[in-house]
């Protein structure tokens, strides 16, 4: 197992966001978490990456215990994320962004403008052309497009050489096009990325993920294929407050 989480809590006041969540991640998975609005997932998410610490449980990568390591400790060990909300420096190009991540990554000097690192100007544009931005790299980031941003985070996610994605809603606000675009892109990751994904787009789901967990209230409702997921009662209850198959998965 790549990702292990064990007995997770995570309370505000007295709202249980996170209640005794145990989650186990298969190396080389692509694995999503769903549930309705307040289910959980974001808060769970934010346990995994470091963002926040839990009240109590446990979460191993690779059979490391990393409950107490900071975001930048964990990316060094392996993991890596997109956020939500994009995480970009607007008024830098494409490439000078990822410049920024490859050098934080390798931990050499941080420069703006990589003039004097070939090495690091050969990996951005490696990384700018397995995200479909190769012609765009000279481009500010504040004229690109909403899925081109989207494809830039993806990008500085993999600049870290993750064994561990963490995708968060990654397909949020995508026209047709840019969501197939993304599929194609996560699809075509090797098998020595294992992806974590929380995503509101069920198709979405039904097309990247191998493995489904469901969340609700805090808790997990049920974890199996696709399949499973699609036949289980309980998680249409969650959804909609009723079985009706159709009415969620149509």
């Amino acid at each position: 197992m790549i990702l292990n989480c064990t007995g997770l809590h995570k309370h505000f006041g007295a709202l249980r966001a996170v209640d005794d969540v145990t989650l186990t991640v298969a190396a080389g998975a692509r694995h999503a978490l769903i549930g309705p609005n307040g289910a959980g997932k974001s808060t769970l998410f934010k346990l995994i990456t470091g963002l926040l610490r839990p009240d109590a449980g446990r979460v191993e990568l690779a059979g490391r215990d990393v409950t107490r390591e900071t975001e930048v400790r964990r990316c060094r060990l392996g993991m890596s994320q997109t956020l939500q909300h994009a995480s970009l420096f607007p008024s830098m190009t494409a490439a000078e962004n990822i410049a920024l991540a490859v050098q934080r990554h390798t931990g050499g000097r941080i420069r703006p403008v990589p003039r004097r690192q070939p090495h690091v100007h050969d990996r951005a544009a490696q990384l700018l052309a397995r995200v479909g931005l190769a012609d765009r790299g000279r481009v500010q980031v504040a004229a690109l497009s909403h899925g081109e941003r989207k494809q830039l985070e993806l990008a500085l996610a993999l600049a870290c050489d993750p064994r561990l994605l963490l995708l968060d809603e990654p397909a949020a606000g995508m026209s047709t096009a840019e969501r197939t675009h993304l599929a194609a892109l996560i699809t075509d990751l090797p098998a020595s990325v294992t992806v974590l994904f929380v995503e509101h787009d069920l198709d979405l789901v039904f097309e990247l993920a191998d493995t489904v967990t469901a969340l609700h209230l805090g808790k997990i409702l049920t974890t199996g294929t696709p399949q499973h997921i699609r036949a289980s009662d309980a998680v249409r209850r969650a959804y909609l407050g009723t079985a009706d198959r159709e009415e969620l998965f149509r």
